[in-house]
């Protein structure tokens, strides 16, 4: 699966750096945030959104002891952008995840700024964010992905999709009233199940 190059973790920002960056770039220059105008009423949203899982998410007593438990350290890669509706969702309960644990040390990195990593974790072709990579601390050895949606997320946009020909707005509103009734738990199971298939 390869190896994550230094120049990527050099690019990389901690998730509460990342937070900090966005909030000020929403506050004072939105054009440091490199994204499309149209895509500043998304990044808006999600800071609201952030602003409430970050408060509100938890991490279960059984995934804390087995984070904690893990036999190796790591490193979570993220691809994200602001304006990203399923990383808004996701993405705290990672940062949670990792805070519990000296285990996991997680970064986060733009996607559009990112290109030639992206396009080595595609789904289905496409640069949908947000991607976890999950990379031994020590090697810098890639040893598996996840993302862009747990699976729950995945079957209701394709379910929506076969039955309404496109994914449009009601079906976005669909999606987070999931991830809202989800908490993240699936998010966390997912990936737990991840990390205990990779850590021996």
């Amino acid at each position: 699966m390869g190896h994550i190059e230094q120049k990527t973790l050099d690019n990389s920002l901690t998730y509460s750096a990342f937070r900090e960056f966005v909030t000020k770039a929403l506050q004072n220059d939105k054009a440091a945030l490199n994204i499309k105008d149209d895509y500043i009423a998304y990044a808006e949203l999600n800071e609201a959104r952030l602003h409430r899982l970050d408060k509100t998410l938890k991490v279960s007593e059984e995934a804390t002891t087995s984070l904690k438990n893990l036999t190796k350290k790591y490193l979570w890669i993220v691809i994200s952008e602001s304006w990203c509706g399923d990383a808004a969702q996701s993405v705290p309960m990672l940062n949670k995840m990792a805070e519990i644990t000296d285990k996991v040390e997680m970064k986060i990195v733009f996607r559009d700024q990112n290109l030639e990593l992206m396009d080595q974790f595609l789904t289905n072709g496409g640069r949908s964010i947000p991607k976890l990579v999950i990379v031994e601390a020590e090697t810098l050895k890639v040893l598996g992905d996840w993302g862009p949606r747990p699976a729950g997320a995945t079957k209701l946009v394709a379910d929506y999709k076969a039955e309404h020909g496109s994914f449009d707005q009601t079906g976005a509103v669909e999606l987070q009233k999931w991830y809202t009734k989800n908490k993240g738990q699936e998010v966390q199971n997912e990936v737990l199940e991840l990390m205990l298939s990779l850590d021996k």
